[in-house]
């Protein structure tokens, strides 16, 4: 789970199916956000990469816009390709978090000629504690504050703004039958066993004090992963990206360098 934030300030695109935000020229990273995460989260890595010679693209995933029988891992991996081809890409860096993590994961071993090198942070596909779990009574905002001052070690990140975003998505009961879905399909789509086959290059960024996919999760990541490395930050949960924003563009950045991407 990761929680949204307020709409940032750059406009989306909309064009056809597809809504997003494109910053920047360069090598293009596709950034895929979490399943309750919002554009913003990722505000301070759309500011630092187009400084140094990238090309940043945040797509809208239509999490709440498809059909029930659409809502699950798969389907959203495979609009993330048919965006790839739309954008004519011959290849690309994708960055997820959460939920987002585990689209990029889908969708670079369905497409991996598509994809140049993976980066995942607090990543689905093996385990998430808030997967499992039933998800909140309507109406019970006390819940929903608990649950989004988890994602951080700073409880103090989860805004009251945040976690108005979130009780409001889990009392619209349209967005809380998908949630479940996309909820339970990520459960189904474990990837243990496809992790071996997977030869991309893949950078994991992990928060030491992650309680939603606890640092065991990294490890067994970077363990399954054959051409992955596992980089940690401190006093970090869920989101690096929006927690530890500074050090996470660092490390991240100097993984590309060393890539020579």
């Amino acid at each position: 789970m990761l929680i949204a934030a307020t709409q940032m300030t750059n406009k989306l695109k909309e064009e056809g199916k597809f809504s997003y935000i494109e910053v920047g020229e360069g090598t293009p990273i596709i950034v895929l956000h979490g399943l309750m995460g919002g554009l913003s989260n990722f505000d301070a890595v759309l500011r630092f990469f187009p400084e140094k010679g990238y090309k940043l693209v945040i797509p809208e995933l239509p999490i709440y816009k498809k059909s029930l029988l659409k809502t699950n891992v798969k389907n959203f991996a495979k609009y993330v390709s048919d965006f790839i081809d739309y954008k004519e890409y011959s290849e690309v860096i994708l960055l997820g978090n959460s939920l987002g993590g585990h689209i990029g994961l889908l969708c670079t071993k369905m497409f991996p000629e598509k994809v140049k090198a993976l980066v995942i942070t607090g990543s689905s596909g093996l385990y998430e504690s808030s997967m499992g779990e039933s998800y909140p009574k309507r109406g019970d905002r006390n819940y929903i504050k608990k649950k989004a001052e988890n994602v951080f070690y700073d409880p103090k990140i989860a805004t009251k703004e945040m976690v108005d975003e979130v009780y409001e998505s889990v009392n619209d009961r349209n967005k809380l039958i998908r949630t479940l879905a996309i909820a339970k399909s990520a459960i189904r789509h474990n990837m243990a066993k496809d992790l071996p086959k997977m030869k991309n290059p893949t950078c994991i960024i992990w928060g030491e004090n992650d309680s939603v996919t606890p640092p065991p999760v990294a490890k067994e990541f970077h363990e399954l992963l054959p051409n992955s490395d596992l980089y940690w930050i401190e006093k970090c949960g869920h989101a690096a990206m929006m927690e530890r924003p500074d050090e996470f563009n660092a490390v991240l950045y100097k993984w590309l360098q060393k890539k020579g991407y």
